[in-house]
């Protein structure tokens, strides 16, 4: 975990940390395709309410490609103060994916 994350909580299905200096956020999963497809939902304490989707597609034998989306519905004034943080979130995201990739 990045150092700006902090008490990490996890289960089957949702997860919650606090982003220092930031908020408390939390996370649920509401769909799954095995191999291809999470979606995941912010909780209700959330003060961001969006949607995460993670997909995978095998591109050849042994290969794969990924996708981050995220969709939030802010206001201007919100989207001005979550933007950077959000993508912030995603590159992370990203960037872990990568390295648990590299890994196999």
């Amino acid at each position: 975990m990045p150092e700006q994350v902090i008490n990490w909580k996890s289960d089957k299905d949702s997860c919650s940390f606090t982003i220092k200096n930031m908020a408390d956020l939390s996370l649920k999963i509401i769909e799954r395709v095995p191999s291809s497809k999470i979606v995941m939902t912010s909780g209700d304490d959330t003060p961001i309410k969006f949607t995460l989707e993670c997909e995978i597609k095998q591109d050849k034998e042994n290969q794969s490609s990924g996708k981050i989306i995220i969709n939030a519905e802010l206001n201007m004034m919100m989207e001005m103060l979550a933007k950077t943080p959000l993508q912030n979130f995603v590159n992370m995201l990203s960037d872990k994916l990568k390295e648990l990739g590299d890994k196999l």
